[in-house]
């Protein structure tokens, strides 16, 4: 085992020397076996090694009784151990999902935290025999290419250096070496839907093919190579599909059908933070062909009209509360980020407005339906509607485009710019407003 995980270690490039790193200790086989190795190459690789138990309070003495384990563990190894206590079933049930889902979400969310205290990568000690169990349950709920890619080998800041060793090795292993290990009574039933497949449907495929963990594998790491060529070429066509208020669907559907579909569900996830099934993919490339609107979530919908695909919040979404004018302002509304910095660089620009209006009431806001507009150059006041109308700016956008404004007096407006009362040309200081996507709609 310990030449597989050194193997994988480099293969996948893993360590660096210096590294600092955080082993995910559950008390299990897997977990012991991989901080048992890591404690034998901390000095090849000049290693800061850490460990991490989460306790998800779900199993009463059994919960106390791992954590026990693992704190005897590491003051044998003389490694530090951070540990942490969450109510999980709690947490689940006030989520509204499976306690296995949710202590799976706190183990990571613990996970993340402690990697950027510490400046440290996080180990886990997922298997080829995970990996199988992972493609399976995977595939019984209709996978996608990224669901037939299982587990992989590195993510981030996680590393997972036992991910071509199967259970059985491993357990072989701690034999070897006298390792002792805890084992989760919740492993042992068929509960689960996972440790149905662990329990029933791996050895009948086993018998049919005794290496079915490494061919599983094998599959899932092609299949990692095929996606992330697949994400490659979807971000291309992203890209160049994006147009003012959303993406160009003639673009968009020029290119391969699966590169529209993976680009479709991948829109949906960054602009709607929504994991589109196969029958929302296909109701949405019907849209782009014909038009038309599909509900996603009681927030967002996907609306395409005049060959532009956009992604739009629902009506009660769209009025944004007043937000006073100030130096610094920040504020996030409709998936977009505003901010306000004192700039000089460029006066003209259509997003520089005057700094004098710092002192004059003037506040970010919705539109509204008296708003005014007076061009900058022209001295033409017209409502501001009508001026959105004219530039051909989506009706859906103009509900959730934000002005900055007096009264109904418009200062500036996003997509529209800054107007002749709001211009910072003349005066010896200018704002600038920034607007960007927030990470979601990147």
């Amino acid at each position: 085992m310990n030449n597989k995980f050194i193997r994988t270690v480099e293969k996948y490039n893993m360590l660096q020397n210096g590294d600092s790193v955080i082993v995910a200790l559950s008390g299990g086989a897997d977990s012991v076996a991989l901080l048992d190795t890591f404690n034998s190459i901390k000095e090849k690789y000049n290693l800061a090694l850490y460990a991490v138990h989460v306790n998800h309070g779900l199993r009463g003495e059994e919960s106390q009784r791992d954590e026990n384990f693992c704190k005897s563990l590491c003051e044998k190894y003389g490694i530090k151990l951070f540990v942490r206590h969450e109510n999980v079933a709690e947490l689940a049930k006030k989520n509204k999902i499976s306690e296995e889902l949710c202590g799976r979400n706190v183990r990571y969310t613990v996970f993340e935290e402690l990697s950027k205290e510490l400046s440290a990568k996080v180990a886990t000690a997922h298997t080829a025999s995970d990996n199988a169990e992972t493609l399976l349950f995977n595939i019984t709920r209709g996978a996608s290419l990224g669901g037939v890619s299982a587990i992989p080998p590195v993510r981030g800041y996680i590393i997972r250096p036992l991910i071509e060793c199967t259970r059985a090795e491993i357990e072989q292993y701690c034999s070897e070496k006298n390792l002792e290990y805890v084992t989760d009574s919740t492993n042992l039933t068929d509960d689960y839907t996972r440790n149905k497949i662990r329990h029933n449907v791996i050895p009948a495929l086993k018998e049919i093919n005794p290496a079915f963990e490494n061919s599983a594998l094998r599959l899932s790491e092609n299949a990692r190579e095929i996606s992330d060529y697949l994400s490659d070429m979807t971000d291309k066509a992203i890209s160049e599909s994006k147009c003012n208020y959303g993406y160009d669907c003639k673009v968009l559907l020029s290119n391969h059908n699966a590169i529209i579909k993976n680009a479709v569900s991948v829109l949906c996830k960054r602009c709607a933070d929504f994991s589109a099934e196969q029958r929302h993919i296909e109701l949405i490339i019907d849209i782009m062909k014909n038009g038309g609107a599909v509900n996603l979530t009681e927030k967002y919908s996907a609306v395409s009209k005049q060959g532009i695909l956009r992604f739009v919040f629902s009506n009660e979404e769209n009025q944004l509360e007043e937000i006073k004018l100030c130096k610094n302002t920040e504020f996030e509304f409709c998936g977009k980020i505003y901010r306000v910095k004192k700039d000089n660089s460029d006066k003209e620009n259509k997003n520089s407005v005057n700094a004098d209006f710092l002192n004059k009431n003037a506040v970010f806001r919705t539109r509204q339906s008296n708003d005014l507009f007076t061009y900058p150059r022209r001295k033409i006041t017209k409502p501001l509607r009508k001026v959105m109308n004219e530039m051909k700016i989506p009706s859906e956008q103009r509900e959730k485009s934000v002005v900055l404004a007096v009264d109904n007096v418009i200062l500036w407006c996003e997509g529209v710019g800054v107007s002749a009362q709001g211009t910072a040309y003349n005066s010896d200081n200018a704002l600038k407003i920034d607007v960007s996507f927030s990470d979601k709609d990147k």
